[in-house]
């Protein structure tokens, strides 16, 4: 249902490197790029991600509640794509491990203060 998510900067070139890094590990390339905006995915792939900085003009701020996860292959990659978010000016908001039966997660947040995580399930 989700074709892709967006999240908002206020500086595309530190979003770049540090959504670079993660989608480099997870094999997803960059798709689409413009001045203020670039996204990550594969065309008939699954749902990508897209940092931009805000039509409106306004500085980008961050939804409160609002996370986008990362499905990721298996706990050692939730753990490589936690370590490459810190690696690259992401903030802890919960390492890696188990959340309940049957779900691996570590939470991060972007240099621009959104909220992700690397989950796998089973």
């Amino acid at each position: 249902m989700i074709g892709y998510v967006t999240v908002g900067t206020n500086d595309i070139a530190r979003a770049a490197k540090f959504y670079d890094a993660i989608a480099a590990e997870m094999g997803t390339p960059r798709m689409m790029e413009f001045d203020n905006f670039i996204a990550w995915g594969k065309p008939d792939g699954g749902a990508g991600i897209a940092a931009t900085k805000p039509h409106d003009g306004n500085a980008a701020s961050v939804g409160n509640g609002v996370m986008v996860a990362l499905e990721a292959k298996d706990s050692e990659q939730v753990q490589r794509i936690y370590d490459i978010a810190l690696a690259n000016g992401g903030s802890d908001e919960g390492p890696p491990g188990p959340r309940g039966e049957g779900f691996y997660a570590g939470y991060f947040r972007d240099p621009d203060g959104n909220k992700l995580n690397a989950f796998v399930m089973g």
